[in-house]
């Protein structure tokens, strides 16, 4: 009764680690030849670190990450236009949680490794398609040299992110992820932390944004945390940005001259800017939502079946979630194909809803709002937008991604606690 695993992301690992949890018998296949922190900053929201406490990970989470207290939207001009607590400072029943993504994933991935033993992981081996029998499923495999395999398991999950050549086996006509003419520049800086210290701000509008919240803990010597910014320009869509170079190094020159003037006080950007290390730019990318994930024994998850825009934190949340929520159907019905009928039943719907309201009706929807009512220079947010028809805003995404208060809180674990099968 083997789940053959194709992806050591974020939603693999957890994945992995669900099934150790649960008791089932599991192999996860990697394509890089080892396991390295890539990446920058992610949020994660507290209905994934609900999921991840659930695993025994509370206290590496706090070891790696900043507890998120506050989330605001600011104009171009720096000004307050809604701000509102996080986590616990919310009232959730779990914390919000910034962090390195890198770092997550590496922590997942040495608790796997301790609870389930090294050999439960294959690197170097790209997934290129599988093919359902009688009486499970095939992974096909090919590693850096043209060398081919196939693994036979009772069931296949498909975690190999936004280019997954399993969905490209489900959908052959799909293409390329589709860019809507963003492009994003991300880092990290060392810079003093504003507002409360662990809060999270998003400046400007719909064409130029910038992201930033701490990702660690002051420097007991220079009061500096390790900063995690994004900077995002818009462009025409025909324009034909290089859509396939995904994670390169950038030339800030590109760039900076657009944030030039955003000095707030509270924060620098062009401060933050200049003093990064290394910036990477890519194109803000997501894919149509389909019509099913599941093909006989094998389905897909996080990035492989539902890519979305980076906005509202939702993305690397879903994926913990989808580990998790097909977790509890292996549990509950068995390793079988209806589990993964019944996983895509419930979670497709809902992050169909995700994919398509982060392309414009995402929480950020309210800075173009103001932008365009006033410019984005304000005396009074009250007299631009009330707080009743923002707060209204913010709690309808809420509820589209899963993350609302009330809801979560009251619902039972995903997962029965079955502290048996956790150790290491």
């Amino acid at each position: 009764m083997t789940v053959l695993i194709a992806g050591a992301g974020l939603a693999g690992l957890t994945f992995a680690l669900t099934c150790q949890q649960i008791g089932v018998p599991f192999k996860v296949y990697e394509q890089v030849p080892s396991l390295h922190p890539l990446g920058v900053g992610i949020n994660l929201q507290p209905n994934a670190v609900r999921e991840l406490f659930d695993l025994g990970l509370e206290s590496e989470l706090a070891a790696i990450g900043v507890e998120t207290r506050e989330y605001g939207m600011f104009s171009k001009k720096g000004l307050e236009i809604w701000v509102e607590p996080r986590g616990r400072w919310a009232g959730y029943n779990w914390p919000q949680y910034s962090v390195h993504r890198g770092a997550l994933q590496m922590m997942i991935y040495r608790t796997l490794i301790a609870r389930a033993g090294a050999a439960c992981i294959e690197t170097g081996w790209r997934a290129t398609g599988f093919e359902n029998t009688s009486d499970g499923a095939h992974l096909l495999l090919e590693n850096a040299n043209g060398q081919k395999k196939s693994a036979k398991g009772t069931l296949i999950v498909g975690a190999d992110g936004i280019h997954s050549a399993l969905r490209a086996q489900m959908e052959p006509n799909e293409g390329a992820p589709i860019w809507g003419g963003a492009i994003l520049w991300r880092a990290t800086s060392k810079a003093a932390p504003f507002r409360t210290g662990a809060s999270m701000a998003l400046i400007g509008h719909a064409t130029q944004r910038l992201v930033a919240y701490p990702i660690s803990q002051p420097d007991p010597q220079t009061g500096l945390v390790t900063m995690n910014w994004i900077a995002e320009l818009s462009y025409d869509p025909e324009a034909g940005w290089n859509k396939e170079d995904w994670n390169r190094k950038a030339d800030i020159a590109a760039f900076l001259p657009a944030f030039k003037d955003w000095q707030f006080g509270w924060i620098d950007a062009p401060q933050l800017i200049t003093t990064a290390d290394q910036v990477f730019e890519y194109p803000m990318v997501d894919r149509d939502p389909i019509s099913r994930w599941t093909h006989g024994s094998v389905t897909l998850m996080g990035d492989a079946a539902h890519a979305t825009y980076p906005v509202g934190s939702s993305g690397a949340s879903q994926a913990i979630v989808d580990a998790r929520k097909l977790g509890s159907y292996l549990l509950s019905i068995g390793v079988n194909s209806k589990a993964l009928d019944a996983y895509e039943a419930e979670l497709l719907p809902a992050t169909r809803s995700m994919v398509l309201a982060n392309r414009g009706s995402g929480p950020d929807a309210v800075l173009q709002m103001v932008e365009e009512r006033c410019g984005g220079d304000f005396e009074d947010i009250e007299a631009v937008a009330s707080h009743a028809e923002l707060s209204q805003h913010a709690e309808k995404y809420k509820k589209i991604a899963g993350f609302s208060i009330d809801a979560l809180n009251s619902l039972p674990p995903t997962i029965p606690a079955l502290p048996s099968n956790i150790s290491g």
